[in-house]
């Protein structure tokens, strides 16, 4: 059978997000971050340890030629004295904490987890990715320490 000359052809562009609110902290790159995540799913799939999918992380950010840290130690101080020492999967252009996980779900440490590095970072955002079944889910969390 010959095709139709009046086929209609589609192309798709890679768009930026259209940001409806205002007052989101830096949205445009959480719109990235959150999409290297998807992308490192996409390709490597589940049920790795968290450590592989960090090293990912990193390889992508260093093609998008980010300024990130990674494995970036907070210490936990009570007079001067170190009570904890904990540290964050990267921080990102000195402004968002990434923390990465891999389970079912986010549990109530996980979160807890992260608003104490937020704390600690004096930070105003983290993003807790999970790499889950599923595929990945996300939370913006916002630093309301400070």
């Amino acid at each position: 059978m010959e095709s139709s000359k009046n086929e209609t052809i589609r192309t798709y562009e890679k768009k930026q997000p259209e940001v409806r609110r205002k007052d989101l902290l830096y949205p445009e790159l959480s719109y990235e971050i959150v999409g290297c995540a998807y992308e490192v799913f996409k390709e490597i799939g589940y049920g790795h340890p968290e450590k592989i999918y960090q090293q990912a992380m990193a390889i992508l950010f260093k093609e998008k030629k980010w300024n990130f840290r990674e494995q970036v130690y907070c210490n936990v101080k009570f007079r001067g004295i170190i009570l904890k020492k904990r540290f964050l999967d990267f921080e990102i252009d000195s402004k968002i904490v990434v923390e990465l996980k891999k389970d079912f779900h986010f549990s109530k440490g996980h979160i807890n987890q992260v608003l104490s590095h937020l704390k600690l970072s004096k930070l105003k955002l983290a993003i807790l990715i999970n790499f889950g079944k599923e595929g990945v889910t996300y939370k913006r969390i916002v630093n309301a320490f400070d």
